[in-house]
């Protein structure tokens, strides 16, 4: 709500701007969205390797009683 109350004033202000910046915005999305499922396959491959490492620890733990 916040952007959108943002981008109302720049429209105000400045509207070729906020015309521009609404033309730009998908593009730019898309542009980053590689880089966003990098991160997430990332997180998860580093996630798997940690539950992967602390396995033999919980095993030999046990289960609380």
């Amino acid at each position: 709500m916040v952007g959108f109350l943002l981008w109302l004033l720049l429209l105000v202000f400045c509207w070729p701007l906020a015309l521009l910046a609404l033309v730009l915005y998908p593009i730019v999305w898309l542009l980053l969205l590689p880089f966003r499922l990098v991160g997430i396959t990332v997180t998860a491959v580093f996630s798997l390797l940690g539950a992967m490492l602390m396995l033999p620890a919980r095993v030999l733990r046990g289960r609380p009683v």
